[in-house]
C-alpha cells in the first residue's frame, strides 16, 4: 500500500491476482544457481511458474532432468528442445533419448529483491 501527494491511500495489489492466470497449476520457486544471470535472473529470484503452458521457443523454463531441476532457455530444434543458459560458463544442455526429462513449468514472471 502506499499514498499519492494527496496522502490518500492507493490501491492495494494482490500479487497473486496480477501474476497467477492458473491458479491450480502455478507455483514459486527459488532460484538457486547462476545459469540464467546473464538474461537477468539471478540466485535468490523467486519466479512464478505454470505447468499449464505449453513451451514457446525462448521461454524461461523449469525443467527436470536426469534426477535434477534447472532453470533454461528453450530452443525448439527439428530433433525436438534444446536447453540453453545464459551464462558463457555454463554450457547449453542437449536432452538425450534416453534422459529422464519433464519441462515442469514455464516461467511467467520474475521477483527480484532490491534490498
Amino acid at each position: 500500500m502506499w499514498t499519492d501527494e494527496k496522502n490518500s491511500v492507493a490501491e492495494i495489489i494482490d500479487l497473486n491476482k496480477e501474476l497467477v492466470v492458473h491458479p491450480a497449476a502455478t507455483f514459486y520457486g527459488r532460484v538457486t544457481g547462476n545459469s540464467m544471470s546473464d538474461a537477468g535472473v539471478a540466485k535468490g529470484d523467486v519466479l512464478v511458474i505454470d505447468k499449464s503452458l505449453d513451451a514457446r521457443d525462448g521461454d524461461l523454463a523449469v525443467c527436470f532432468l536426469d534426477g535434477e531441476f534447472m532453470l533454461r532457455r528453450v530452443e525448439r530444434t527439428e530433433d525436438g528442445l534444446r536447453l540453453l543458459t545464459a551464462n558463457p560458463d555454463c554450457p547449453g544442455t542437449e536432452i538425450a533419448e534416453d534422459a529422464d526429462f519433464t519441462l515442469w513449468g514455464i516461467v511467467t514472471y520474475v521477483i527480484k529483491k532490491v534490498r
